[in-house]
C-alpha cells in the first residue's frame, strides 16, 4: 500500500558506490547522509538522491581552535566533598575527570568566577580563606572547621568535544584529532562561524541538505578519569557557561549568576531537579542568544539555496523545539534518534519546521553489528514499539546512521528494514495531515511543562535507569494511544487555571522532583484550583509520589482527591484499617492483576484514607492501585508504571474511568492487549494492529462499540473502511 519510494535516507561511505547504489533501490531511498567519522565520495554524491552532509558549527575546525584557546566552551564543575581534619584542607579539584577532556581556567580572575562552599554548613567560604595553586590544581581552604567537607566549584576549558570522544572511544578511532570545541558568544569564533559556512557551502555545491550536528552547546557530558561517562544529562546547559555569558547575563538580568546556580550542589540543575528562578532565567537567556546565532547560520544556508536541518542531539542545547524561540530559527527540518514511541513523538510533534525525522536504531556501529549477533532483534523491537506513535503522527521521513558497510553485511537486516521501509510509507501515505480519532484529552503536570513535551524522566535520551522506567510507561503508552497529550506546568495552572477540553491530569514522579512538583504543592492556588476541577467532573491520575511534599499534616497534598496517602512514620499510632481489595473494576477488567501487572520499583506504605477508596490491588501490605470518587469527578492513583502491553492497557482503563468515559471505552479499540485499532475518520479508514511478534486473535470494535473476531498475523497492520 501506498508509495514504494522515497521518504528515506540511506547512510553510506567512501569506496561503497555499488553496495550504496543497491540499497538505494531497494529500501527505496531519496537521501543519502554521511555519519560521523565517514565521507561521501564524489561518485556516492552523484547518485539519484538528495545529499545531507553533517555540518559542525563549534567542532571539527581545528586549525581554528588551536589558534583560540582562549575561546574554548567552558563549563562549571564542582569538586568531590573534601574533609578538613584540621584548620586547613587541600582540594584536588580535578580528582575524578578527564584531563584529555578538560582544563581548569586560569585565564580568568579565580576570586571572582570560583566558589569554595562548606558543604556541612552550607555557607561560602570568603575568598580571603582559600589559595589557588596552579601547578598542582589544587586550592587550598585555611581556616577550615575540622570534619566539615568542603567543595570547589571551577570554571574549566572544553578541550575535547564529548561526542567525538564517545565515537573515538566506541570506535578505536585511535590517533585521529581531538575535535576541540569552540564558543560563539566570543569575538572570534563569532566571526569565523558565519566566515567557514559560507565559504563551506561554496566548496561543497552537491550538498542538498545541510545536517547542522547541531548548532553551539553540547548537552552536559562529562568523562571521568578513566574516559567513561562521569555525568550525563541531555538537557544540562553546562557547557553553555563562559565567563562572556556569565558577564552577559549579569548586564541583561541586574544579578549575577553564582557558581551553585549552575553545580546545583553537585546535581547540575539535572531535569529532575525543581528548576530554580535564577535556573530558569539562565535557560531562557541561552535559548534567546542560541535561537538568534542559529537563525543567522540557517539563513546563510537559505541564501544559497540549501536546506538547513537541526540534529537534536549532541550539541542541541538551546534549540529546545518545544521552547518560546525555536520557531525563530527558521529550520526546514529535525532529525533525531528514535528509542521507541515517546522518542518518536518528541520528533513529530516538532512545531515551525517544514518535516521531521527520525533516525531508528541500530546505529550501524561495531558494538550491534559483530559477528554472533542478530541486529534484527533490535531492528524489530524499535520498529514495533514506534510504530504505535507513527500510528498517532508520524514522521515524516525515516532513515539510519553509522556504517553502511557493517550492516550490508547481514542480509537478513538488509531484508527486513526493506520491509520497514514499505510497511512506513504504506501508513504515513494514509495518516499524515488527518487527524486520528481522539477518545480523551490528557494533560501531564510538572514543573516543566510544555517545553519538555515528550521528554518527561529522560536522562540521556531514552537510555534505561532503575529510577525512571516505573514512569515511562505513561510518556510510551500514550504516544500511540488515542489520545490528545499536552504536557502543562503548576505556573501554567496558578497564570490561567485549567483549560476546559482536559479530560485528565496526570502527576507522575517521585517526591521532590521536578515531575512530582517538590514543594510548589504547598501553594494553596494550586491545590484548589485541581480539587474544584476534579469536583466539577474532572480526572486525577497520580503516579509513584503524586502532589507529595510534607506540610500540614499530609504527604501527598491531594491525597483527598487520591484516596490515598503515604506512612512516613508520622501516623503509626494511628490505625489504618482499610485493607480490603475490590473483587472487581474498570481498570483491571480483562487483566490479570495478580500476575501481569508490573508496577516497577513500586511505592511503600502507601494506604487508603477512607472505606470510600476503592483498592483495586492490594498486596504485601500495601496499596499499589486505588480509585476514589470525588465530588463528580474521579482521583486514581498507581505505585508505578513500566511499559509493557498490559500496563498501557491498564494505564488506558485509568484514564477512561479517571475521565467517567467508561461507557466510550470499547470504541474503536480491542479486548487483546497486543491488539491496537487506529481509526481516521477523515480518510473514511481504520487500522487494526497487531503490536506483537507472534499470531493474534482479538474482538475488535468499530466507531459505534460493535465487536467482531479477527485474526492477525504476526506483527500485521490490517487496512480497513470505515462504514
Amino acid at each position: 500500500m501506498g508509495t514504494s519510494k522515497g521518504r528515506l535516507t540511506l547512510p553510506s561511505e567512501s569506496n561503497f558506490l555499488q553496495e550504496t547504489k543497491e540499497l538505494l533501490e531497494r529500501w527505496g531511498a531519496d537521501a543519502i547522509r554521511d555519519s560521523d567519522g565517514t565521507k561521501l565520495d564524489e561518485d556516492i554524491k552523484q547518485l539519484d538522491a538528495k545529499i545531507y552532509t553533517t555540518y559542525f558549527v563549534a567542532r571539527g575546525h581545528n586549525d581554528f581552535a588551536t589558534e583560540h584557546m582562549e575561546e574554548c566552551q567552558q563549563l562549571y564543575l564542582m569538586s568531590t566533598f573534601n574533609l578538613a581534619k584540621d584548620t586547613q584542607v587541600t582540594i584536588d579539584f580535578m580528582d575524578g575527570y578527564f584531563k584529555e577532556q578538560l582544563k581548569p581556567d586560569y585565564i580568568h580572575d579565580a576570586k571572582k568566577y570560583w566558589e569554595v562552599i562548606d558543604r556541612t554548613s552550607g555557607k561560602i567560604v570568603p575568598t580571603d580563606q582559600w589559595s589557588l595553586n596552579q601547578e598542582e590544581n589544587t586550592v587550598i581552604v585555611n581556616q577550615a572547621i575540622p570534619y566539615h567537607e568542603y567543595t570547589v566549584s571551577f570554571l574549566v576549558y572544553a578541550i575535547w568535544d564529548p561526542t567525538q570522544m564517545y565515537n573515538h572511544i566506541t570506535n578505536n578511532w585511535g590517533d585521529k584529532p581531538h575535535d576541540i570545541p569552540f564558543d560563539l558568544r566570543q569575538p572570534a569564533s563569532h566571526n569565523y562561524a558565519k566566515k567557514y559556512l559560507k565559504q563551506w557551502l561554496k566548496d561543497n555545491p552537491d550538498t542538498d541538505v545541510i545536517r547542522f550536528t547541531t548548532f553551539f552547546y553540547h548537552f552536559t557530558l562529562v568523562f571521568n578519569n578513566l574516559g567513561k561517562e562521569k555525568f550525563v544529562d541531555w538537557f544540562g546547559y553546562g557547557a553553555s557557561v563562559s565567563v562572556a555569558a556569565l558577564d552577559a547575563f549579569q548586564a541583561e538580568y541586574g544579578y549575577a549568576l553564582r557558581p551553585e546556580d549552575i553545580v546545583d550542589q553537585g546535581y547540575y540543575n539535572t531535569t529532575f531537579r525543581v528548576p530554580s528562578k535564577a535556573y530558569q532565567d539562565y535557560m531562557d537567556f541561552v535559548q534567546r542568544f542560541v535561537a538568534q546565532e542559529a537563525k543567522e547560520l540557517v539563513d546563510i544556508v537559505h541564501e544559497a539555496g540549501r536546506e538547513a536541518m537541526m540534529f537534536l542531539g549532541d550539541n542541541w542545547i538551546g534549540t529546545e523545539p518545544y521552547g518560546k524561540y525555536f520557531g525563530q530559527i527558521g529550520l526546514d527540518a529535525v532529525v533525531g534518534s528514535v528509542g521507541g514511541g515517546a522518542t518518536l513523538r518528541m520528533i513529530s510533534d516538532i512545531p515551525h519546521v517544514k518535516y521531521t525525522e527520525g533516525r531508528f536504531l541500530p546505529y550501524f556501529f561495531p558494538d550491534t553489528f559483530y559477528e554472533g549477533n542478530d541486529p534484527v532483534i533490535e531492528a524489530n523491537t524499535n520498529w514495533l514499539t514506534a510504530r504505535r506513535a507513527i500510528m498517532r503522527n508520524p514522521v515524516d521521513r525515516i532513515g539510519y546512521g553509522g556504517y553502511l558497510s557493517l550492516a550490508y553485511k547481514f542480509p537478513e537486516f538488509v531484508n527486513y528494514i526493506e520491509l520497514v521501509a514499505d510497511e512506513y510509507r504504506g501508513i504515513y501515505d494514509i495518516v499524515k495531515g488527518t487527524k486520528p480519532f481522539t477518545a480523551l484529552k490528557v494533560a501531564i503536570l510538572n514543573s516543566w511543562g510544555a517545553i519538555r513535551t515528550w521528554q518527561t524522566h529522560m536522562v540521556a535520551h531514552a537510555l534505561p535507569y532503575k529510577q525512571i522506567y516505573s514512569y515511562l510507561g505513561v510518556l510510551e503508552t500514550l504516544s500511540g494511544a488515542a489520545m490528545d497529550v499536552r504536557f502543562i506546568s503548576f505556573e501554567d495552572i496558578l497564570a490561567n487555571g485549567i483549560a476546559d477540553d482536559i479530560d485528565v491530569i496526570i502527576n507522575a514522579g517521585d517526591a521532590e522532583t521536578a515531575f512530582s512538583g517538590g514543594d510548589i504543592w504547598t501553594n494553596p492556588k494550586l491545590v484548589t484550583t485541581i480539587r474544584e476541577w476534579v469536583d466539577h467532573g474532572g480526572g486525577f491520575v497520580g503516579i509513584g509520589e503524586p502532589t507529595a511534599h510534607q506540610f500540614q499534616g499530609r504527604y501527598f497534598q491531594l491525597a483527598d482527591i487520591l484516596g490515598v496517602e503515604k506512612e512516613r512514620g508520622f501516623s503509626l499510632s494511628t490505625d489504618k484499617y482499610f485493607t480490603q481489595q475490590v473483587d472487581s473494576h474498570f481498570i483491571t477488567d480483562g487483566l490479570d492483576i495478580s500476575e501481569c501487572i508490573d508496577f516497577g520499583e513500586s511505592m511503600k506504605n502507601v494506604y487508603a484514607l477512607s472505606e470510600a477508596t476503592e483498592i483495586v490491588e492490594y498486596s504485601d501490605g500495601e496499596v499499589h492501585l486505588a480509585a476514589n470518587q470525588y465530588g463528580k469527578g474521579r482521583g486514581v492513583y498507581l505505585a508505578g508504571l513500566p511499559y509493557s502491553e498490559v500496563n498501557a492497557r491498564l494505564f488506558i482503563r485509568a484514564l477512561y474511568y479517571a475521565a467517567g468515559k467508561e461507557e466510550s471505552y470499547t470504541i474503536w479499540n480491542s479486548d487483546n492487549i497486543f491488539v491496537e485499532v487506529h481509526a481516521y475518520p477523515e480518510k473514511g479508514k481504520f487500522a487494526i494492529v497487531n503490536n506483537s511478534n507472534t499470531e493474534q486473535t482479538a474482538k475488535i470494535y468499530d466507531g459505534q462499540g460493535e465487536g467482531r473476531d479477527v485474526t492477525l498475523a504476526a506483527s500485521e497492520i490490517r487496512w480497513e473502511e470505515i462504514i
